[in-house]
């Protein structure tokens, strides 16, 4: 195997020195002498000199003689003996000694001229304290050493020590590898394999890539210059000025900023932490597109939770798609289709299927459309908006266009907008807009609001309910307030008012104050089989009616009081009804479910026209029958009605008395 060793600062001198020891024609041109002997005497001493010089200077390199052949013939070779041959063992006295085990056979390069593909550019070498050459193993392998670099296309390659191949138009970089790309980019590792025909850059061991504000550090990193892609598959990380990434495989593209990850992704910013399965990312925005399951983590005040989306690390806006979550502290939990988050702002949006629960104030807002602002503590939901208040133990479920809460103080507030619809197991209501304060535990009806409890109907133009130890207490109904309770399909016991305040217990409604013009129609029953028995009409400034089990048990009303009771078959129509008598049974929520019925709002038809003489003529009751029986004479309040008919009314003509409004 012939080696030559040859520094590039003394190529001239060793050009010569083979010059002069092989070229005849210059030192050695043969002398014409006339004697034979003498002519054998000179070529001999020729030879012997030359064999001297050549021994010398190969033994003193250490080298031994080359094998003249064919490159093919010689890279042919080569290649077999790698493949079948086996290092013969060199005994010695005394012992054996086995020989050094060889390296692994390399695979030759295939020998492609680069000339002879058109994308593919030449690897110059521009620098190099010495080369040499082996060409028994491979005769395109130049050994270079000290100070190499190489050129190809813009980039520029440093390193110690190399193995060139011209040929293959490749090579393999050792020791302090670096790679310099114009002005901002830089790669350095401590091996590198480069190929200039693919333009693949393939580095190992303390590899770090610098791109202005961007590191990428690793063990392992495939660079192609190509696409202008680099990636790492045994973990590395990557870090700029905000953030740090770690994963197991990563890609990163210096000239758009992007990177992509996957596997045991991390993400760790002074402010929050990300953990996903996979995300992309780019240095230059900061802006991290969510691919995976991810969980971000906010200083252990936020817990968000998302498979898909993006979220800017600088601005901390982020949207979230695929059904995400956003948990606080304070057991808020905002859940939606697709969330927008604004950690600076504290603010808060989310769509389609959208939750907001509360599990300190036990309630949970739901609607199509919801924004929450954690620093003023308001909620907005619109769209299906539903409101559910599980605090007390009776569940109140409340349906509006429009949905608002917020705190007032210390104090919550909830508010409906248009089309309000609530339920519980005790009272349930409709009305145009709603305002509850946890203040006084008050719940404020506008807009032609109506009420039901038990089989009772109360509406007016103005209702307050008030609540105590999680129940309601009592109902105040001002402005045409009328209370109205079903016997059956046609007959209806009728109270109306300036102002009436109906008393609950246990959800059971027990007793009913009116004051100013109150007016009464109301079914006395037989005792004996609890058939009606007629109609009676009052007239007082005040009227009290109390009820047990649901039914009326008893009346009483201030001095001067009117009243009529006619047959029930006297009086038909209007007459029946009070003048602001109306009946929506079909549109109570009768469970949880109907609140979030729609019903066509239309002018609520009201068939009453009822008076208190109805049509009766002087001669008695209505049409001149002399059916119906009067009273108007003053006296005591009639407590102890004798005749008073189970769950009825008295049968006889009502008597007023000195009654006082109730209290309230």
């Amino acid at each position: 195997m012939a080696k030559l060793r040859i520094p590039v600062s003394g190529m001239d001198q060793k050009l010569e020195f083979l010059k002069v020891m092989f070229c005849t024609n210059n030192m050695f041109k043969p002398h014409i002498h006339t004697n034979p002997l003498r002519r054998l005497g000179v070529f001999s001493l020729f030879m012997v000199l030359t064999l001297w010089s050549t021994s010398v200077f190969l033994n003193a390199q250490d080298k031994t003689p080359v094998k003249a052949n064919k490159p093919g013939q010689l890279r042919k070779e080569v290649l077999e003996n790698q493949q079948t041959k086996k290092p013969a063992v060199q005994q010695s006295k005394g012992r054996n000694r086995k020989p050094k085990p060889l390296p692994p056979a390399r695979p030759l390069a295939p020998i492609v001229n680069p000339l002879n593909n058109s994308k593919a550019t030449i690897i110059y070498l521009e620098n190099t304290e010495s080369i040499d050459f082996d060409e028994m193993i491979n005769p395109d392998k130049q050994i270079l050493r000290g100070n190499v670099r190489f050129r190809h296309d813009n980039a520029l390659l440093y390193c110690d020590s190399a193995y060139f191949y011209q040929k293959a138009n490749s090579l393999d970089a050792f020791s302090n590898v670096r790679i310099v790309q114009g002005d901002t980019l830089f790669v350095y590792g401590d091996f590198l394999f480069y190929d200039g025909n693919t333009r693949m850059a393939r580095l190992r061991q303390n590899v770090r890539m610098e791109n202005r504000k961007t590191t990428l550090t690793t063990d392992s990193l495939n660079y192609d210059r190509n696409t202008d892609l680099a990636y790492y598959y045994t973990g590395g990380k990557i870090v700029d000025t905000e953030n740090t990434l770690t994963s197991i495989w990563g890609q990163y593209s210096p000239g758009t900023n992007d990177a992509m990850f996957r596997d045991s992704v991390k993400l760790v910013n002074t402010n929050f932490k990300m953990n996903a399965d996979s995300m992309r990312y780019n240095t230059k925005t900061n802006i991290a597109r969510i691919t995976g399951p991810t969980h971000i983590v906010y200083q252990d005040e936020t817990d968000i939770y998302s498979t898909l989306g993006w979220y800017n690390t600088s601005s901390e806006q982020m949207m979230l798609l695929n059904r995400s979550d956003v948990i606080h502290k304070d057991g808020k939990t905002l859940t939606g289709d697709t969330v927008f988050y604004d950690k600076a702002k504290k603010y808060g949006e989310a769509f389609v299927n959208v939750i907001m629960k509360d599990t300190v104030q036990k309630s949970t807002l739901y609607g199509d459309f919801v924004t929450y602002n954690e620093a003023t503590e308001e909620g907005f939901a619109t769209d299906s908006a539903l409101l559910v208040d599980w605090s007390t133990k009776d569940t109140v479920w409340m349906h509006a266009d429009t949905l608002r809460t917020y705190k007032d103080s210390i104090y919550d507030v909830a508010r409906g907008y248009y089309n309000v619809r609530f339920y519980r197991n005790d009272v349930q209501g409709i009305c145009d807009s709603l305002v509850y304060t946890g203040r006084d535990s008050v719940m404020h009806l506008f807009g032609e609001p109506v009420l039901w409890a038990e089989d009772n109907q109360l509406s007016g133009e103005y209702i307050r309910i008030f609540t105590k130890n999680e129940e309601v207490e009592r109902v105040h109904i001002e402005r045409s307030a009328i209370a109205i309770q079903k016997e059956d399909s046609l007959y209806f016991n009728q109270l109306s008012g300036k102002e009436i305040i109906a008393y609950l217990d246990s959800g059971q409604l027990y007793r009913v104050n009116v004051n100013g013009n109150a007016e009464t129609i109301y079914y006395p029953k037989d005792e004996a089989d609890s058939s009606l028995i007629g109609i009676n009409k009052t007239e007082s400034s005040y009227v009290v009616m109390y009820l047990k089990d649901k039914k009326i048990e008893r009346m009483v009303m201030t001095a001067e009081s009117n009243g009529i009771m006619y047959p029930l078959d006297q009086l038909s129509g209007g007459d029946l009804y009070l003048k602001n008598y109306f009946w929506l049974d079909e549109q109570r929520p009768k469970t949880s479910d109907d609140v979030m019925l729609t019903f066509v709002k239309k002018p609520r038809e009201k068939i009453g026209t009822s008076t208190l003489m109805g049509t009766a003529t002087p001669g008695g009751g209505p049409s001149g029958t002399g059916q119906g029986t009067r009273s108007t004479s003053p006296g005591n309040i009639n407590t102890n009605t004798p005749n008073l008919p189970a769950g009825g009314a008295p049968a006889t003509p009502i008597r007023g008395g000195g009654l006082r409004p109730a209290s309230r």
